[in-house]
């Protein structure tokens, strides 16, 4: 006797009169996808690259990389840490500048604390500096600063503050809305709102991309340097000018093990605000799962 099979219908009949919505027919994805493809060509075309020299680039470049780090002057070392030791100090001057004005603005950025049109008048305010590139910035404050480090700091700080913005307000409007509906059903003052409702819950996150802006200015200071707004790139930059290939290449060995430490630095820091202080009942957790992966090894 064999058993009745069990049919499952996944699709019920719609009922009399019903019809269900066809299945689109991707018009969309496919007018897209021709127009980004039509686009990559364009741009292709339009900057009039010799595509040819690809090939020839790999062999190019490691000529270029033995001239450069085969005469290396170690009596360098000592300007060419100094000047690294510039662009860091700009690269911090200019993202606590640019944390003085974004933190305060982000705060009437975000539409859950303020009014729409209060929200969209300060977000364009971001969106123009955020426009602005870093180097233009240098280049309009040389005149005012002169060849100095200043210039650096100030463009780095301007240039910082349209995309901390945005990064503030963005986590602002994420907060919880239980801790804010507590302190205003205790009667508290607009100002005490944001103290104890709102700042304990962004400090962290907010914390976490100042260090994160810091490691990215990092790197531009050194391509301010460039057009004379200190830092190493302006060794580099009379360096390459005047062909010294070995104070060019023992700069950039600089440039990138002073970047990787402050990076391996900051990002301990910011892993460390964003996760919190390991309790003792956490290290427990965490060696009796090491014990548990060896037991079953």
């Amino acid at each position: 006797m064999t058993e009745p099979k069990l049919q499952v219908n996944l699709m019920p009949t719609p009922p009399a009169g019903v019809e269900l919505p066809k299945k689109p027919l991707g018009t969309f994805r496919w007018i897209s996808t021709a127009l980004t493809v039509a686009l990559v060509l364009w741009s292709a075309l339009k900057i009039d690259a010799r595509w040819s020299r690809l090939i020839e680039a790999p062999g190019d470049m490691w000529t270029l990389g033995r001239v450069m780090f085969s005469n290396m002057e170690a009596s360098k070392i000592t300007e060419l840490l100094g000047a690294m030791w510039e662009s860091i100090a700009i690269a911090w001057l200019g993202t606590m500048i640019a944390a003085i004005f974004a933190v305060p603005l982000s705060f009437l950025a975000a539409e859950n604390l303020v009014g729409r049109p209060i929200a969209w008048v300060t977000r364009q305010v971001f969106n123009v500096l955020r426009a602005i590139p870093e180097i233009i910035l240098a280049v309009a404050f040389i005149p005012v600063f002169g060849l100095r480090p200043m210039a650096g700091v100030l463009a780095i700080g301007v240039g910082s503050i349209g995309t901390l913005g945005k990064l503030f307000y963005e986590i602002i409007e994420g907060i919880n809305k239980g801790p804010v509906e507590a302190v205003d059903a205790a009667g508290a003052t607009g100002l005490q709102r944001l103290r104890w409702g709102v700042l304990p819950q962004v400090t962290p996150e907010i914390t976490s991309f100042l260090l994160y802006r810091f490691e990215v200015n990092i790197r531009a200071s050194a391509v301010l340097g460039v057009v004379g707004a200190g830092g190493i790139g302006s060794d580099l930059a009379e360096a390459l000018k005047f062909k010294d290939f070995g104070t060019a290449g023992l700069g950039l060995i600089i440039v990138v093990l002073g970047t990787i430490c402050v990076d391996t630095v900051s990002g301990a820091v910011r892993r460390r605000i964003v996760s919190g202080k390991k309790t003792m009942l956490d290290v427990e957790r965490e060696a009796s799962l090491a014990v548990g992966r060896v037991g079953t090894g």
